[in-house]
């Protein structure tokens, strides 16, 4: 297909007196990483639910993999995967049970083998016999995130997916989010970390107030600040310097001499 993975123009939601998203406008081309950045209640999450046809819009339009989320649902379903901010697992079953039945609904041969290789990419072999419910919120993101990648959806969204993670689990995710879009994967990426958006994203929107602010690269971003300018600023000395200064680089042999001399 050809045009923008996903395409939305003016869309809107109230929930009662309360605006939500008030005319938001945005693209992603296809194999990128677009993140909607805002903080809590700018309305990311709304929007990915729209996308995914899990609420609609009171006004504008939308589209995912070029179908339309309101007159083409059916197909959109068909085209995404869907991550939102609390692990959908079955805390019944094993991690490795939780995998090979999303394979099975999806009809994929070798539901086992993809369950083995989610469980690598995302470390979670040793626990993949065991109960979910006996995983650590961790490793239920982790096993909440293998689950959405089952079946190469075109488009996958992710809701704030590093949420709760520790520093080591959130690079494997962003290492797995650079591979999918690597393999032509769409990624719409919601998160408030700063960082994140940074580090992955090939294009950034900063959505505040249910309106996207601002829509680019990071490096058009930058050009919207002036240029930076060098300060000088007066240091203070730390303890680590006042000890070298006081005990000097070599407190071997002076001192000591001089105090064994005046001894004898």
């Amino acid at each position: 297909m050809t045009g923008p993975a996903v395409k939305v123009r003016g869309l809107e939601k109230a929930y009662g007196e309360l605006k939500v998203l008030r005319g938001v406008d945005f693209e992603a081309a296809r194999g990128s990483v677009f993140a909607l950045l805002g903080a809590n209640g700018s309305g990311k999450t709304t929007t990915v639910k729209i996308l995914a046809t899990l609420l609609k819009a009171d006004a504008g339009t939308a589209s995912v993999n070029g179908f339309d989320v309101a007159t083409q649902p059916a197909d959109v379903r068909g085209s995404i995967s869907l991550t939102g901010q609390f692990a959908a697992v079955d805390e019944i079953l094993s991690g490795r049970e939780n995998l090979v039945l999303v394979a099975r609904l999806r009809h994929l041969k070798d539901p086992g083998g993809v369950a083995d290789d989610l469980l690598r990419r995302f470390s979670l072999t040793e626990a993949g016999g065991r109960k979910v419910s006996t995983y650590s919120g961790g490793m239920r993101r982790r096993l909440d995130i293998a689950m959405s990648l089952i079946g190469d959806s075109p488009v996958i969204f992710l809701d704030e997916p590093t949420t709760g993670l520790d520093p080591e689990a959130r690079i494997e995710v962003w290492q797995t989010v650079k591979d999918l879009a690597g393999s032509g994967t769409t990624v719409v990426l919601t998160t408030q970390y700063l960082d994140e958006a940074e580090h992955l994203a090939d294009r950034i929107a900063i959505l505040h107030q249910g309106r996207i602010i601002v829509d680019g690269t990071l490096a058009e971003l930058k050009r919207l600040l002036p240029p930076a300018s060098v300060e000088y600023v007066e240091k203070q000395p730390s303890l680590e310097d006042i000890y070298l200064a006081v005990v000097g680089s070599d407190h071997g042999g002076t001192s000591d001499t001089t105090d064994s001399g005046s001894g004898a």
